[in-house]
């Protein structure tokens, strides 16, 4: 069955560049002064004027010619800049000023291994770095000669940082350089996904796929303006905090902290690494009133002994993304802030720029739009899906198969990868690689992931209706989970389930032996035999997780199976 936003269409997508199109507007010329960014990690904070002013003329150190004592960055020439840094106001205003030269830039993650950032650069082929002060040594490992390599912050002795690179455009009084223009398939930039499978890729994303994003949001803004009051801020000037610790080279805190947050003067409160003592330190230090995370790190706060005493009164939204959200896991979060009715969630992946779909709010779109307990939402505005089975044919409502969407913000593609371009890609459709199922009131329900599906007797099983069911016990005995496929089944290659499991500490008083029997117990109760935890019950410190939240179940098993095969020696 095919499905379209039940949204308004979006405006149409101009042929601008995404920099000018949020920095040129007249009511911004109308906002008194705010402080746009504070640094948790020094204390710095920075205001919207002084972040126009740095932007424009770091794209002119950038920019201009040599001769001049600019960098010399054209796009025509090839030039791509990699951006290896912790969370920094200085990596917002850096890649603005990439964006209004349009030299594209790759957001390269800051947790990578020396391997990893070698594979993530031999896909960007950066022609220059900037990189952290921590991070410096990691850069060089690019091949880049040093002269290439600078700083994002801080300072190290013979490097060039960019605040330096802006002064000297100051003191030299080299002339601005325009925003450039770009059609809407201007390359932007690059970030690193996996995809469907497979190592990492990099994604391009043009400049009309972040003004689409940005035309998405605004509308969903729009329409939640008709069904609710505008929010009062309880701060002292009155105005939204944001804390935002998730990476600037993913997604979520990539558009939360550089393009949507330009709407309406807010303040966004940055913490470059995770630290839960900080966190609850931060929110009434800072009144933040808004916090935007991935269900890894919710699940750390409602476990962590001060969830239930600190300080939280001004917080009024918290959002979740970058993962499923249990909705058990979910309401543990509501029941501790009585006035916030929900966990904001959304759907999206990198190969469609950020979201795909959204949880609306009561009474939104007359009553249309529905929000349904353990669903993804609703498409986003702009948005067209299907669900299609194994065969390529169209699922029926309420019926499982794999997503596939399409719109302006679909990815151009990975670069330099014209195989998975062509499977990912399909006749202007993006495969999501997950399974889903949409109802009849345009809802979507997560399945799982495709690749992670298992099939036992003939029939589909979901790991995560399995950790759902798991995480649903009524003794609280574990605060994490994750099941997969692992050998074991009537043929060689059937899988059957396992589940890993981090005991709270009731389940520790309980002890180990007594909560596999109860979990055992406890799912053999609720899902037919064919789900049953066949591979058994592994308990372990915690569930492995990228930084942006996703389970690791690769890593769990082959941690088993190697196990298993030692095992078998003995």
């Amino acid at each position: 069955m095919y499905h379209k936003s039940l949204f308004p269409d979006l405006p149409k997508v101009p042929e601008s560049n995404v920099h000018r199109m949020l920095f040129n507007r007249p009511d911004q010329q109308e906002w008194p002064d705010y402080t746009l960014f504070i640094n948790i990690a020094t204390g710095q904070r920075r205001s919207f004027r002084e972040f126009v002013e740095r932007v424009r003329d770091g794209a002119t150190a950038l920019g201009a010619d040599v001769t001049q004592g600019g960098l010399g960055l054209r796009p025509e020439n090839g030039d791509l800049v990699g951006i290896l840094s912790e969370n920094c106001p200085d990596y917002v205003a850096l890649l603005h000023s990439l964006l209004a030269i349009t030299v594209p830039f790759a957001l390269f993650p800051s947790y990578s291994t020396p391997y990893e950032f070698q594979h993530a650069n031999s896909l960007a082929q950066a022609t220059r770095i900037f990189a952290s002060p921590s991070l410096l040594q990691l850069a060089l490992t690019s091949g880049l000669p040093a002269d290439r390599i600078y700083l994002l912050e801080g300072e190290s002795k013979g490097y060039t940082s960019y605040d330096q690179l802006i002064s000297s455009a100051r003191k030299n009084s080299i002339p601005r350089l325009p925003v450039r223009h770009t059609t809407k398939d201007t390359l932007a930039y690059l970030i690193f996904s996996s995809g469907t499978s497979g190592p990492p890729k990099a994604v391009m994303i043009s400049h009309g796929n972040i003004i689409f994003a940005t035309f998405s949001a605004m509308v969903n803004g729009m329409e939640m303006a008709k069904t609710q009051d505008p929010p009062v801020w309880n701060t002292p000037d009155g105005l939204q905090v944001t804390f935002n610790v998730l990476p600037l080279y993913h997604s979520i805190g990539l558009y939360t902290t550089s393009f949507f947050n330009f709407f309406s003067r807010s303040t966004i409160v940055m913490l470059p690494k995770w630290n839960i003592d900080i966190f609850f330190d931060s929110i009434p230090k800072y009144h933040i009133t808004t916090m935007i995370l991935v269900p890894s790190l919710l699940h750390q706060l409602v476990h962590h002994p001060r969830f239930k005493t600190a300080d939280m009164k001004s917080v009024k939204a918290i959002g979740s993304g970058g993962a499923y959200l249990p909705p058990q896991l979910a309401d543990q979060v509501c029941a501790r802030f009585p006035d916030m009715p929900r966990v904001t969630e959304g759907y999206g992946m990198s190969e469609f720029t950020i979201g795909i779909a959204m949880k609306p709010i009561p009474g939104m779109l007359d009553g249309r739009a529905k929000n349904k307990p353990g669903s993804a939402g609703i498409l986003a505005p702009g948005i067209e899906a299907r669900v299609v089975r194994p065969d390529g044919s169209l699922a029926g409502p309420n019926e499982p198969g794999e997503l596939l969407i399409r719109g302006g913000s679909a990815a151009m593609g990975y670069k330099g990868n014209d195989k998975a371009t062509l499977e990912t890609f399909v006749n202007g459709w993006v495969r999501t690689g997950d399974r889903m199922r949409i109802d009849e009131d345009g809802v979507l329900f997560f399945e799982d992931r495709t690749k992670d599906t298992l099939k036992i007797s003939g029939m589909q099983v979901s790991p995560v209706e399995i950790e759902n069911t798991i995480l649903a016990h009524p003794d609280k005995l574990i605060t994490d989970v994750s099941v997969a496929g692992v050998s074991g089944g009537r043929t060689s290659d059937e899988r059957i389930p396992r589940a890993w499991i981090v005991l709270s500490p009731a389940g520790a008083a309980l002890g180990e032996k007594e909560v596999v029997t109860q979990l055992n117990a406890w799912v053999q109760e609720r899902l037919s035999r064919y789900k049953w935890l066949r591979g058994g019950i592994g308990i372990v410190e915690a569930i492995p997780k990228s930084p942006t939240g996703k389970v690791l179940r690769r890593v769990l098993v082959e941690g088993y199976e190697k196990e298993v095969k030692a095992n078998a020696k003995l």
